[in-house]
C-alpha cells in the first residue's frame, strides 16, 4: 500500500515535535553560551554607564592567551595539577574495580527484594549534596564536638584536628568519593548484566565451568563494552574536578590546599581574588579542550584493543 505525502510530513512532524524540547534545551544551555569563549580572550570590566554584559564584553580590552597564563605562573598551579591529575586516575581505576566487583556481588544475590535493598542503599549517597556530606563528615572530625576527637579525649589520649592534619586526607577524599558515585556505577554496570544473554552460562555450566570461571569468562567480557565508555568519558574529565568535593568536604581549610587544591577550586579563588572573569573563562575552555583530546586519545586506545567497544 502507498504511504501518501500527507502521511509521511504527518509522521515527520510527530517526531520533530517530539524531538524539539531536547534540542531546544540543547541549543540554549549548551550551544548558545559558546558564544562566550570570546570571553577568554579578553580582560572582562563592568562599566557603570552601561552594566550589561553585552557592552561590557564589547569594550573590555582583548589580552590574547595572557588569560591562560595564571594556570601555570605559580607554584600553587603545579600543585593544582598535580592533585586534579592524581586523584581523578585514582577515581577512575578504583570507579571501574569497585562498582563492577559490587555489581557481580548483587546479581549473584538470590533474593531479589535483598538486592534491590542493597541497590537503594548503595544508590542513594548519589543524591546527597556535598555540603551535606561535608557536615556527615563534621560530625564525625569536629576537633571540639566530633565523635573521634572525643573518643580520643575518653581513651586518655590527645584529640587529633583531622582539618588541619594533611596525611589522611587523600584518603579522606578518595573514600568520600567512592561512597557518593559508586552506587550510580553500580546500577549502570547491573543493567548491563542484566542483559546478558543466560544461555552463555547455562552453555559455560555444561561445559564445567565454576561460578568464579562463568564470571571471569562470561560476566566481565560482556561488561567491556560499558567499562570501555565509562572509562572514555572519565578520562574526558580528568583535568576536571569535583568542586563540591574539594572546597565543602576540607571545609576550605587553607592548611589542607596542598592535598586538597585542584583546578575547580583554584580557579574559583583566582577569580574571588582578581575579579576577572577572563581568567575563569579561559580555564573552563583550557579544561574542555583538554577534555576534548583525553578523549580522542582514549577512545583512540580503546578502539585498538577493542574496536566494538569504542565511541567512534
Amino acid at each position: 500500500m502507498k504511504v501518501s505525502r500527507f502521511s509521511k510530513y504527518k509522521k515527520t512532524l510527530a517526531l520533530l515535535t517530539m524531538v524539539a524540547p531536547g534540542a531546544i534545551w540543547l541549543f540554549l544551555l549548551r550551544y548558545l553560551p559558546m558564544g562566550g569563549i570570546v570571553l577568554a580572550f579578553k580582560n572582562y570590566k563592568v562599566y557603570p554607564r552601561n552594566p550589561t554584559f553585552f557592552n561590557n564584553l564589547k569594550h573590555s580590552a582583548w589580552v590574547g592567551f595572557k588569560n591562560f597564563k595564571f594556570m601555570f605562573m605559580t607554584d600553587d598551579a603545579w600543585v593544582m595539577i598535580r592533585n586534579t591529575l592524581a586523584y581523578n586516575i585514582v577515581f577512575i581505576i578504583l570507579g571501574v574495580i569497585i562498582p563492577v566487583a559490587f555489581a557481580i556481588m548483587m546479581n549473584e544475590l538470590t533474593k531479589k527484594y535483598v538486592a534491590k535493598a542493597y541497590q537503594t542503599l548503595m544508590f542513594f549517597p548519589y543524591f546527597l549534596s556535598w555540603i551535606v556530606v561535608s557536615y556527615f563528615l563534621n560530625a564525625f572530625l569536629d576537633p571540639q564536638y566530633g565523635l573521634l576527637p572525643s573518643m580520643q579525649l575518653a581513651a586518655g589520649q590527645a584529640a587529633t584536628n583531622i582539618y588541619t592534619t594533611i596525611k589522611p586526607w587523600p584518603y579522606i577524599i578518595v573514600f568520600a568519593n567512592l561512597w557518593k558515585n559508586v552506587g550510580y556505577s553500580t546500577v549502570l554496570y547491573l543493567a548491563a548484566i542484566a542483559g546478558i544473554d543466560t544461555n552463555q552460562y547455562e552453555a559455560a555450566a555444561i561445559d564445567g565451568a565454576t561460578k568464579w570461571q562463568q564470571i571471569w569468562h562470561v560476566t566481565i567480557p560482556n561488561l567491556r563494552t560499558m567499562i570501555a565508555i565509562l572509562f572514555i568519558l572519565n578520562v574526558g574529565k580528568i583535568f576536571n574536578a569535583d568542586f563540591g568535593l574539594f572546597y565543602n568536604l576540607p571545609m576550605q581549610n587553607g592548611a589542607l590546599f596542598p592535598v586538597t587544591q585542584v583546578t575547580d577550586t583554584f580557579i574559583y579563588r583566582a577569580m574571588l581574588n582578581t575579579g576577572n572573569l577572563g581568567m575563569s573563562a579561559a580555564a573552563g575552555l583550557l579544561q574542555n579542550v583538554v577534555g576534548f583530546f583525553c578523549i580522542l586519545g582514549a577512545n583512540a586506545v580503546v578502539k585498538k584493543l577493542d574496536s566494538d567497544s569504542s565511541l567512534f
